[in-house]
């Protein structure tokens, strides 16, 4: 089965050939750490975690390498720092722990590699040294700077024209630049910020070089996939592709596909801090589940624009509730059958391929969303028919399929009682008690009064072979 995916260079869905498929490299820009992340910073994360999931199925779980960079040297963060007068890593630890648990919760598998700028300066200073060696940057007033003129390609990425090059460039027009779009390598620190000494004073980075220099010591140039949000495509990646073949460390390419992801859009603009309407991922979780979220992010192609609202969130809940359903469904049905390991329900095994047949054309989400439903009713048809051999093929497959989503890994009792708090669970445990000591007894008006009790508490109660179970009515 061919993957394919968008490549934003060459502006066409190309099939996906690695230069070395037992060593298939990823990149993706990461976040810069001095506040929580809103929901739209994770678009990408869980894009290119489906993007790192659905590689790792097609070449195996040790032959991918992803590698997705942390910022801790920023504006922002010192910022930040003096504002609470701590040093700037108490920030960006802090920050940062909280980045990786929201997109734990989000379903994101840790990157292979998550560098920090601070700890890559060596290679920062390295590279901008090469690249004045090979006349493709210049000192100047205690900066350095990147020589667009130098690149021949500037612009090929964006496909933008000169002029809007050179208006589109957000980055000082200083007297010192040989040419506008010329950006900065390596700038002097304002007093109190932190710095670093390097042949051209002591400073610290520009915003850019940052990741080329990362991208060289964590995977080496060239990689196989660049991936990030769409508004990075210019400057950022233009920029980044430059430096990276005028460094010469890599190859004239320096990614082979670049894929980009739409924006997240609350209302009729795109999510941003600066605009003032986000939603914090951290804030979001304590009201639903990740995998809910992480649905919601995936509902539409990731390449498109999203309109991100509660009536969203709530069908993606509502979607995996039909799931996990179906799942836990077919597991109490299942609970006195016997095993039918080895056999292989035909037609549920062709929607599981056409879940993976969607996310190998270009991470087709909505097609492998609705591959999923259609195994999940293949399942609860055989559990309706009561044909245990088919339902837990079925029920196997389903399982494998959301997974290699992202999804259908809780526990299905658990995703139905998450509603619960700890009081109810344990008000609903002990009538559910109270209810099998007056059924052992055959004190059935009693059951039955203990029934309509949960019943007003919003609680379904489900009698097996294995005792009862419950869960948080839809």
């Amino acid at each position: 089965m061919t993957l394919s995916l968008y490549d934003t260079m060459s502006r066409s869905k190309r099939p996906f050939v690695p230069k070395d498929p037992s060593r298939v490299t990823m990149y993706v820009c990461g976040p810069t750490v001095y506040n929580f992340a809103h929901i739209g910073n994770f678009r990408p994360v869980v894009v290119f975690d489906l993007l790192f999931r659905v590689l790792r199925d097609a070449y195996g779980d040790h032959a991918v390498l992803y590698a997705a960079n942390v910022t801790d040297v920023d504006d922002k963060i010192n910022k930040k720092a003096a504002d609470e007068g701590v040093p700037i890593r108490t920030i960006t630890d802090r920050y940062l722990d909280a980045y990786n648990a929201d997109a734990a919760a989000l379903g994101a598998l840790r990157p292979t590699f998550q560098p920090r700028v601070t700890e890559t300066m060596d290679a920062i200073i390295s590279m901008i040294s090469d690249l004045i060696r090979n006349n493709g940057a210049y000192a100047a007033e205690g900066h350095v700077l990147f020589d667009t003129q130098a690149f021949a390609d500037y612009g090929k990425l964006s496909k933008k024209p000169m002029d809007d090059l050179i208006a589109g460039a957000r980055v000082d027009v200083a007297p010192y630049k040989k040419d506008p779009r010329d950006f900065v390598l390596w700038k002097p620190s304002k007093p109190g910020e932190p710095e670093w000494e390097s042949p051209w004073g002591k400073g610290r980075p520009g915003w850019h070089i940052e990741c080329t220099a990362m991208i060289e010591e964590a995977l080496g140039l060239p990689i196989d996939i660049h991936g990030g949000g769409v508004d990075l495509i210019f400057p950022h990646h233009e920029n980044e592709l430059a430096q990276g073949v005028c460094s010469g460390h890599g190859e004239r390419e320096y990614a082979h596909y670049w894929l980009h992801n739409g924006f997240l859009n609350m209302g009729e603009e795109k999510m941003s801090k600066s605009l003032g309407n986000v939603a914090l991922a951290h804030d979001l979780l304590k009201s639903y589940p990740g995998e809910a979220l992480r649905w919601a992010l995936l509902a539409g192609h990731y390449r498109q624009e999203l309109e991100w609202t509660d009536s969203l969130i709530e069908q993606a809940k509502s979607a995996l509730d039909r799931l996990y359903r179906v799942l836990d469904d077919s597991a109490r049905f299942l609970a006195g059958e016997p095993s039918a390991d080895g056999w292989q329900n035909a037609s549920a095994a062709a929607d599981h391929a056409a879940v993976r047949a969607a996310l190998h054309d270009d991470l087709n989400t909505p097609a492998a969303f609705a591959a999923l439903f259609q195994l999940a009713d293949k399942v609860r048809a055989a559990v309706m028919a009561k044909d245990a051999r088919a339902a837990a093929s079925g029920r196997g497959l389903l399982v494998e399929a959301g997974n290699l989503m992202g999804f259908l890994t809780a526990d299905p009792q658990s995703w139905f009682q998450s509603g619960a708090d700890d009081d109810l669970k344990s008000r609903v445990e002990a009538l559910i008690a109270d209810r099998h000591t007056a059924r052992a007894a055959k004190n059935w008006p009693e059951a039955d009064r203990i029934r309509g009790e949960l019943a007003a508490l919003n609680v379904e109660v489900m009698d097996g072979p294995t005792g009862a179970t419950w869960r948080i009515k839809e």
